[in-house]
């Protein structure tokens, strides 16, 4: 069973989450002393196992076997659901491949919980764990047509909305931090505000952005994705230039753009 656990306020785990933890023969977790101290608050007692980005493949060969025999294996992760942009992706395709049966119960999602609060529409939107380093790459997540959202950490903020407001300083953006917890904030504002307001001042906690949709003639909703192909050519051995000409033929964006964008995310 996939069970989400609380996003920050402990009191949001749901019913059949505590049900199935007391009903688990084994509960593998990312990090056992976080989740003893939510069965503790329940008073959940269950067997307790490390599962996390450095053991997945030994410890899922491990669950799997045991479920075959017959366990029952709880999966949670440190806050929100197992596998988005938390372990549990290798364990789920193994027990799939075994002919296991998979049962995922509802619960808190940053994501989700961020998307709403952010006042952004809803209907299409994109989530794409945490934001890239990479300007290129940058780029292309926010020339995106739908809304995204995203992880960051909280030194990079600043410096992926300068990113953003460098494209479009108008961009609506919110910054939703430590989200069901005391301290929540959620910041609602355009990306060259919000740069501005995080310059030198960094939020503090964990920080979910929701960037709105590019406009069909925001450049980088043609620029970004085709700079991310051209780095992805070059770093596979191709010639800059000759690699720009062709990505330009195929996309339409200027040759010299391209290479530009690409020199400056090198």
């Amino acid at each position: 069973m996939v069970c989400p656990t609380p996003i920050g306020n402990l009191d949001d785990v749901t019913l059949r989450v505590l049900a199935a933890l007391r009903d688990a023969d084994v509960v593998a977790c990312e990090d056992t002393r976080r989740t003893r101290v939510l069965l503790d608050r329940y008073g959940v007692s269950a067997r307790l196992v490390s599962y996390h980005e450095h053991n997945e493949r030994e410890r899922s060969r491990e669950l799997v076997s045991r479920m075959q025999e017959g366990a029952v294996v709880a999966l949670v992760s440190d806050s929100g659901t197992p596998l988005v942009s938390d372990p549990g992706f290798v364990l789920v395709r193994a027990c799939v491949a075994a002919g296991l049966a998979v049962e995922v119960l509802p619960g808190p999602s940053a994501a989700v919980s961020a998307l709403v609060a952010s006042a952004l529409p809803a209907d299409r939107w994109r989530f794409v764990g945490f934001l890239p380093r990479k300007r290129s790459e940058l780029e292309a997540v926010f020339g995106a047509p739908e809304t995204v959202v995203a992880f960051e950490s909280p030194r990079r903020v600043a410096a992926s909305l300068r990113v953003l407001a460098s494209i479009d300083p108008g961009r609506p953006v919110a910054v939703c931090r430590e989200l069901t917890k005391a301290h929540e904030e959620v910041v609602r504002a355009s990306a060259a505000e919000l740069a501005e307001r995080y310059e030198g001042a960094p939020p503090r906690g964990e920080v979910a952005l929701v960037v709105g949709a590019a406009r069909e003639s925001d450049p980088a909703a043609a620029a970004g994705p085709a700079v991310a192909a051209l780095q992805r050519l070059v770093e596979a051995g191709a010639r800059p230039r000759p690699a720009a000409a062709a990505v330009s033929d195929l996309t339409g964006v200027p040759a010299n753009t391209l290479y530009r964008g690409l020199t400056e995310a090198g």
